[in-house]
């Protein structure tokens, strides 16, 4: 949509500052401590930072931000992209982490989903699936 410029001329926006990707998702926690052992000891992301409140938690393109929270146990609506989570599952079984779904095949791929450890559900789905409708 062209709007005004205050010099006299039209601007027309095409894609200049549109989001490009999802940078960071929250987690609540009720622990910082025991998210990081969950996130980082379960889960393999690297500790970015801790602070007493909150800490950041990376793997490959895959961010989160630990938040303390009274409010846990949500479903984060988290989708974790995974080379084959038939692998994850297994391995988080291992593990002894709650699934609340094993893994399914959906129009957009194949799925799973599980609990950390403040009952958070958080989801994993293939990285290379293509959406089939």
């Amino acid at each position: 949509m062209p709007i005004g410029d205050p010099g006299g001329g039209n601007f027309e926006y095409t894609v200049e500052g549109l989001p490009k990707s999802i940078y960071m998702s929250v987690v609540p926690c009720s622990d910082i401590g025991r998210g990081i052992s969950f996130y980082n000891g379960i889960l393999g992301m690297n500790i970015v930072y801790k602070k007493e409140k909150e800490a950041v938690v990376r793997r490959d393109g895959a961010t989160l931000l630990l938040k303390a929270s009274g409010s846990v146990g949500i479903d984060t609506g988290i989708f974790l992209g995974v080379e084959n989570p038939y692998d994850l599952h297994r391995r988080l079984v291992d593990e002894g982490v709650i699934f609340v779904k094993d893994p399914v095949r959906a129009p957009m791929g194949v799925y799973t989903s599980f609990k950390d450890y403040d009952g958070n559900i958080i989801h994993a789905i293939e990285t290379n699936a293509r959406v089939k409708l």
